[in-house]
């Protein structure tokens, strides 16, 4: 099994086809209003470093970090397809942008997900976050969860 994680365009086919397949996921359990995730415009405006996880060079998820300022990073987009889940992909992509951060000296990194998102919640709660009120642009929505984790600085 080979499993490799690039940085790549959020508008690549690959990244597109992907984020599209979460925001489907997304749209059974959560009004438009619930619903946070950036557009593939948004990312690329915003400046967010994005890559996808392939396993056997097919793409399996992808995810994202952005970075506001010095004072932390947010995941975006995180997301495995259904197909590949299991296989701890979703675990190492996660390791891989923490690692990302950390690179940038940013030692806190944020997320935001749904309470549907059962499977995320417990990676997130495995990998050391921890619930925090809402942030920057998110507010005390009772389908939203967010999260924080602090990094070390040293090499991860």
């Amino acid at each position: 099994m080979s499993v490799t994680i690039a940085q790549e365009r959020p508008d690549s086919a690959d990244a597109v086809q992907l984020i599209e397949e979460l925001e489907a996921g997304l749209a059974q359990h959560y009004a438009a209003e619930s619903r946070h995730g950036y557009s593939v415009e948004k990312l690329l405006r915003e400046g967010v470093a994005f890559f996808v996880v392939r396993h056997d060079g097919v793409p399996a998820g992808c995810g994202g970090v952005q970075f506001f300022g010095n004072e932390y990073g947010e995941l975006k987009r995180m997301f495995v397809r259904p197909g590949f889940r299991g296989l701890g992909l979703a675990k190492q992509l996660l390791a891989h942008l923490e690692d990302y951060t950390r690179q940038h000296g940013i030692t806190v990194l944020r997320l935001e997900t749904g309470t549907y998102q059962e499977a995320a919640i417990g990676l997130y709660v495995q990998a050391g976050f921890v619930r925090i009120p809402p942030f920057g642009p998110y507010w005390d929505d009772p389908v939203s969860l967010c999260y924080e984790k602090r990094l070390d600085s040293g090499a991860g």
